[in-house]
């Protein structure tokens, strides 16, 4: 087993470079049917996955939820000083691909563009979470002075212990979505 990288039944750790070579976005959310992603600028659905692929997937019943941190938050601010960015590239990068789903929801079809909800929250950032049809959970931490590149990565698949970890993050996710504001 490689170096750093921690294995069971039910859940693993990897390194994030690793996560993105063992589970590419295409893998994670071809025939997907509902996506639940909580963030700071969800770049695995947003910079790895193509508008089109989104589209097909949103045309064909898929719901996805996005939760970003707030670009004109005082938490991205937080997060930019406590990576060393001094030229506002997470706000910048965030404030990106929040338009760059706005766009694609301003061109599908009413039912379509229901099921893409794109939510802002201004909160310390804890993780970044990716729920695929209530099986699988991907969770990152975010660490101090640490990009998300540099945070292990954990997938979590075992959504039946009610002592587990992914009810855990699952509630996570819904505590923060019903906190946010819609964009």
């Amino acid at each position: 087993m490689p170096s750093g990288v921690v294995m069971s039944h039910h859940r693993h750790c990897l390194p994030a470079v690793a996560f993105s070579s063992a589970y590419p976005a295409s893998e994670l959310f071809d025939n997907a049917k509902e996506i639940s992603a909580a963030g700071l600028s969800l770049n695995v659905l947003c910079q790895s996955y193509p508008d089109h692929q989104l589209k097909r997937l949103l045309d064909s019943g898929t719901r996805i939820r996005c939760l970003f941190l707030d670009p004109n938050g005082s938490g991205i601010r937080a997060r930019e000083a406590e990576e060393l960015y001094t030229d506002g590239t997470l706000t910048t990068l965030t404030a990106l691909n929040i338009t760059m789903l706005t766009k694609l929801r301003d061109r599908l079809a009413p039912d379509s563009a229901e099921r893409l909800e794109l939510h802002v929250y201004d909160e310390t950032i804890r993780f970044n979470i990716l729920i695929i049809d209530g099986a699988k959970c991907v969770v990152q931490p975010y660490l101090p002075q640490a990009r998300g590149v540099d945070s292990p990565t954990f997938v979590i698949t075992d959504n039946t212990a009610s002592d587990g970890l992914f009810p855990v993050f699952d509630q996570v996710f819904t505590d923060m979505w019903k906190r946010s504001k819609p964009v």
